[in-house]
C-alpha cells in the first residue's frame, strides 16, 4: 500500500467516523450555548491551533488574493452556513430527521454537477442514492418526528445548507486554493469563525463565558476542535482534490450509523434488527457510489 493511498484510507477514516461523532458532541454542546457562538469558538480556535502547527512545521502561509478570496467563499458555504445554520437549526429539528434531511447531499451533489458542469449521471450512482434515502428512512423511522410551526423553518434551513455544503464540496475540488490543504483548511476556518462571530452579534445571541460551561459541554468542545475541525476537515478538504466529488459525500450516509453505534458503545442504547438492516442498506449504497464498473475507490484519483 503506498502513500497516497494510506493517506486516502485515513482520510475516508476521519470525514466517516470522527464527523459521524460530531452530531452527538454538537448536540451536548448547544444545550447550553449559542449556536452561532458555538461554531465561532470552534473553528476560531481551530484556525488559530493550524497557524500555530503549520509555522512549527515550517509550512508556507503565503496565499494569493485569488486563493484567499476562495478560501473566505469556502469558508462560508462550509461552515458559517452549511456548518453554523445546521447546528441552529438543529433547535428546532428532530435530529433524525435532520439526519434523513442531510443524507439527500449526495443527490444535490450530483444533480448540480449535472447542472454546473454536464457531468453525466451514472445509473449506478442513482441506485446508490436510492439506497442510501432509503436506508436512512428505515433508520430514523423507528422514532416519532415531532414536527412543530418552528420546525417548518428549521427543516427549510437544513436543506438550505445541505445545498451550500453539496456546492461548496463541488467548488472546492476546482478552486484555486493553498496548496497545502492544512493551510487552506486554516484560512476557511479562520474566516468562516470571523464571519460567525459577527453573525452571532447581529442576531443577537446570549455569550457565555466557556469558564460557565458544564465540565461535559467543555470537553465535546475541545474534540470537535481537534478532530471535528482540525483532523476530520483538513482530510475532507484533501479528498476532495484527489477523489470524486461525489465519492466524498458518501460521508452523509455513514455518519449516521457511527452515530447509532456510539450510542450503543458509550450509551448502551439497543440496537434494533431494523436499525442493522438500515446500516446495511446505507453502506451498500456508499458502496454502489463508490465504484464503477471493476473499479474501487482509490483506483482513480482525480488528476
Amino acid at each position: 500500500m503506498n502513500r497516497q493511498t494510506t493517506l486516502i484510507l485515513f482520510s475516508f477514516f476521519s470525514i466517516y467516523v470522527i464527523w459521524g461523532s460530531t452530531y452527538l458532541l454538537n448536540k451536548i454542546v448547544v444545550t447550553e450555548v449559542s449556536p452561532l457562538l458555538l461554531a465561532s469558538i470552534r473553528f476560531l480556535c481551530a484556525g488559530l491551533l493550524i497557524v500555530i502547527i503549520a509555522k512549527f512545521l515550517k509550512l508556507s502561509l503565503k496565499v494569493s488574493k485569488n486563493q484567499l478570496k476562495n478560501s473566505v467563499i469556502a469558508g462560508f458555504l462550509f461552515l458559517v452556513y452549511g456548518n453554523g445554520m445546521f447546528v441552529w437549526a438543529l433547535k428546532y429539528v428532530d435530529s433524525g430527521f435532520a439526519a434523513l434531511i442531510a443524507a439527500t447531499q449526495p443527490l444535490f451533489v450530483i444533480f448540480l454537477m449535472r447542472l454546473l458542469h454536464g457531468t453525466k449521471i451514472q445509473f449506478k450512482s442513482m441506485i446508490g442514492v436510492v439506497l442510501g434515502i432509503v436506508g436512512m428512512y428505515l433508520l430514523v423511522s423507528q422514532d416519532e418526528l415531532v414536527l412543530t410551526k418552528d420546525s417548518i423553518i428549521g427543516i427549510f434551513m437544513i436543506f438550505s445548507c445541505v445545498i451550500s455544503w453539496s456546492y461548496a464540496s463541488i467548488f472546492v475540488s476546482r478552486a484555486d486554493l493553498p496548496d497545502s490543504f492544512f493551510v487552506s483548511t486554516g484560512y476557511q476556518m479562520l474566516s468562516a469563525g470571523a464571519l460567525l462571530i459577527l453573525a452571532s452579534l447581529l442576531l443577537g445571541e446570549t455569550w457565555l463565558n466557556p469558564s460557565q460551561w458544564s465540565g461535559k459541554a467543555q470537553g465535546s468542545m475541545v474534540l470537535l476542535i481537534l478532530f471535528g475541525s482540525i483532523v476530520a476537515f483538513t482530510a475532507f478538504n484533501y479528498l476532495l482534490k484527489v477523489v470524486s466529488t461525489e465519492k466524498v459525500s458518501t460521508s452523509a450516509y455513514v455518519n449516521p450509523v457511527i452515530a447509532l453505534l456510539l450510542g450503543w458503545y458509550v450509551l448502551d442504547e439497543h440496537i434494533s434488527v431494523q436499525s442493522l438492516v438500515a446500516a446495511f442498506i446505507l453502506l451498500t449504497g456508499v458502496y454502489f457510489i463508490n465504484t464503477k464498473k471493476k473499479f474501487v475507490i482509490f483506483s482513480r484519483f482525480r488528476k
